[in-house]
C-alpha cells in the first residue's frame, strides 16, 4: 500500500511539471494519419483546398488543416437498366454496364472530383442520368428494326457526347457495354414473324432457283440430245444415200457387162430382165413381214416392167 501511494504520487508529480509534454506528443499525433493504395486524400484549411497527399504515411498540421475526403483512383462500375422509345414508337429496353474512373492525380482534377459533388451517390445519379439521356436521344432517331444493329453505334456516339461532360468532372469513361436490347412480348412476337416469313420467303425462292436450274439444265440436256440424234440421223442418211447410190451404180456396171457379155454370144438380153424379175418376186416372198405386195404377173404387166427397169438401166448408163 505504501509503494502504490509513492508511485501515485510520483506520476502526479510527473503531469504536474511535464503536462506540456503530453499535449505536444498529442498533438504530435493527431497530425499523423495514412493514405491507403489507390486512394489520395485532399487536405483543407479552414473549409480551402490546400493541398492533396499520397498514399503512405502523412502529416496535416493539427487544428489547423483537415483531411477533407479520400478519394479512389480505382476503376468504378456500375449497372444500368431504363427504357428509351424509338421513332416509330416502340419500346426499348437496355442493359448495360459504366465503366469509369478518375482522370489522373493532378491536382485540378482531384479538386474537381471532390468539389464538384456532394456525395458520390450525387455524382452517381447525374452520370446514369446523363448517360440514358443520350443513348435515348440516339434511340428517339431510330427505328425498331434498327436499333438492334446499331449497339456499337449507340456506344460510340454515348462515348463522344459524355467525355467533355465526365472531363469537366474529373472523370473519364473506360468502357460503356450494352450487355441486352429487349422489346416488348408484341413487338419481339411481330418481329419472330417477320423472321419467319423472310426465311420462308428466302426458302421458297431458293426452291424455285434450283428448280429452274434443273429445268433449265434439263432442257439444255434434251436440246444437246436431239442436235446430236439430228446430226447422228443426218450423217446416217447420208451414208445411206451414199451406200444406195454405190449399190446402183454397181448394179448398173454388173448388168451393162452382162448385157455386153450376152451380145458378144448372141443371147437376148431380155434374160437378164427376166432374172431381176424372179429374183425381186422370190425376194418379196422371202422376207415379207406380212406386207402385202400387188404385182401384176400378166405378160403385159411383166413388159411394161421390163421397159421400166431397160429405161432405168440407160439413164444410169448415161451417168
Amino acid at each position: 500500500m505504501f509503494f502504490l501511494q509513492t508511485d501515485t504520487g510520483g506520476i502526479a508529480t510527473f503531469l504536474i511539471h511535464y503536462w506540456w509534454l503530453l499535449v505536444l506528443l498529442f498533438i504530435v499525433f493527431s497530425g499523423i494519419f495514412t493514405i491507403n493504395q489507390a486512394h489520395v486524400g485532399v487536405i483543407t484549411m479552414f473549409g480551402r483546398y490546400q493541398r492533396m497527399v499520397r498514399p503512405g504515411l502523412n502529416f496535416k498540421i493539427p487544428m489547423l488543416e483537415q483531411l477533407y475526403k479520400k478519394i479512389s483512383i480505382q476503376n468504378r462500375s456500375v449497372e444500368m437498366e431504363f427504357q428509351a422509345v424509338t421513332q416509330d414508337q416502340a419500346n426499348v429496353y437496355f442493359k448495360s454496364m459504366l465503366l469509369y474512373a478518375v482522370q489522373n492525380a493532378d491536382d485540378e482534377t482531384i479538386k474537381k472530383v471532390a468539389f464538384k459533388f456532394i456525395s458520390d451517390r450525387d455524382l452517381m445519379q447525374a452520370l446514369v442520368r446523363t448517360i440514358e439521356g443520350n443513348i435515348r436521344s440516339f434511340v428517339a432517331t431510330k427505328k425498331q428494326a434498327e436499333v438492334l444493329g446499331l449497339r456499337k453505334d449507340i456506344v460510340e456516339y454515348v462515348k463522344v457526347e459524355i467525355d467533355h461532360v465526365l472531363e469537366d468532372w474529373g472523370y473519364h469513361l473506360l468502357d460503356l457495354q450494352i450487355n441486352d436490347i429487349t422489346f416488348d412480348k408484341a413487338i419481339l412476337d411481330s418481329m419472330s414473324k417477320v423472321v419467319a416469313s423472310n426465311n420462308l420467303k428466302a426458302a421458297a425462292e431458293n426452291e424455285g432457283q434450283a428448280l429452274l436450274i434443273t429445268k433449265t439444265k434439263s432442257a439444255e440436256a434434251e436440246g444437246n440430245a436431239i442436235k446430236i440424234a439430228a446430226e447422228a440421223e443426218r450423217e446416217a442418211a447420208r451414208l445411206r444415200g451414199q451406200g444406195v447410190a454405190l449399190f446402183r451404180q454397181e448394179v448398173a456396171r454388173g448388168m451393162t457387162e452382162a448385157a455386153e457379155q450376152m451380145k458378144q454370144a448372141n443371147l437376148d438380153t431380155n434374160v437378164i430382165l427376166f432374172s431381176m424379175w424372179t429374183e425381186a418376186i422370190k425376194n418379196f416372198a422371202e422376207y415379207g413381214k406380212g406386207n402385202v405386195i400387188f404385182l401384176d404377173g400378166s405378160s403385159q404387166g411383166m413388159e411394161t416392167t421390163m421397159k421400166q427397169i431397160q429405161a432405168l438401166m440407160v439413164k444410169h448408163a448415161g451417168q
